[in-house]
């Protein structure tokens, strides 16, 4: 059989062929699918998850979690950058990816989710226990939160805990404040709308949310959208999600990304090597001949090459 050169002008059959057309047509098939299947199957649309429905919902979580924030021991108060310096941040390796990129989203979990929003109320009582913190030191600032943090635990599900002794400071009074102004809705509104007129930025609200001890993890763990869920790839409810994302969440079910407190950067890391790999395929000794040894190709022009074996 004559191997074709690669070097001399194409000699054999030949067809017109209209670009156009053809991407014109396949434009509007793939839009009427599409348009047709969202008409039938739609999507799930489910109810957004806010402070308010948290408060009204799970009341003792949030002001469990409230009083946390004041002490600074949530998950976005220990975070690290971009959040803050509490910790070094996800790192890969030797090198701190995190702490090298900084804060560029600043957040005091005590100021921006509490002692913030709760000024916007005017209230003469709440405004005299934001002063009274104000005017603590950071011991006793922190005495003050985590003491009445634990206190709620051990109460499970309280909302507030009587402070005979003054042994909380103002902490029950801005927290009974908080967790008034989320069950009305305005908490949502206020962190929205802390950095800008526009009612546009999550950031705060969504990391306050996190923040819960087992609302917020509830409702995920029922959608099946944990970690240990595949959750990155499922969808709410009972519909197919992102199939093309189980690769990311396959590395997350298995060690060392599994119980690796950085695996979110071990993971997109790994990904990025495996794509880079994929994309250099043609420069790569050995692999470069994958297709040599398996010749996919033959089957699809097997028309040509029948032709070729005639006139051979």
């Amino acid at each position: 059989m004559k191997k074709y050169d690669a070097s001399k002008k194409w000699t054999g059959p030949t067809r017109p062929y209209d670009l156009i057309k053809e991407a014109t047509v396949a434009f509007v098939v793939v839009a009427l699918l599409s348009i047709g299947l969202a008409a039938l199957f739609s999507s799930p649309d489910e109810k957004a998850v806010t402070l308010q429905s948290w408060s009204q919902a799970a009341p003792a979580d949030f002001v469990q979690t409230a009083s946390g924030e004041l002490a600074g021991s949530t998950i976005s108060g220990q975070y690290g950058p971009p959040y803050n310096t509490a910790a070094d941040g996800q790192q890969l390796g030797p090198i701190k990816v995190a702490k090298f990129m900084g804060v560029r989203i600043p957040i005091n979990t005590a100021n921006d989710f509490v002692l913030k929003p709760l000024g916007t109320l005017n209230d003469p009582v709440t405004n005299a226990a934001i002063a009274r913190w104000k005017a603590a030191d950071a011991k006793t600032q922190s005495g003050w939160a985590t003491d009445y943090t634990d206190a709620l635990t051990k109460a499970s599900t309280a909302v507030t805990i009587a402070d005979t002794n003054d042994k909380y400071g103002p902490v029950p009074t801005l927290v009974t404040s908080l967790y008034a102004m989320a069950k009305s809705g305005a908490l949502d509104g206020a962190l929205t709308t802390s950095d800008s007129p526009l009612p546009t930025n999550f950031t705060k609200p969504l990391l306050f949310l996190a923040d819960s001890g087992s609302y917020f993890p509830g409702l995920a763990d029922a959608q099946h959208l944990s970690g240990d869920q595949w959750g990155v790839m499922n969808e709410t409810g009972s519909w197919p999600g992102q199939s093309w994302l189980w690769l990311y969440s396959l590395w997350y079910q298995v060690d060392p990304f599994k119980s690796s407190g950085n695996a979110d950067i071990l993971v997109m890391s790994l990904m990025g090597l495996l794509s880079l790999g994929f994309v250099l395929i043609p420069f790569l000794p050995i692999l470069h001949r994958i297709p040599e040894r398996i010749p996919i190709h033959r089957i699809i022009w097997r028309d040509w090459y029948r032709s070729e074996r005639k006139n051979s």
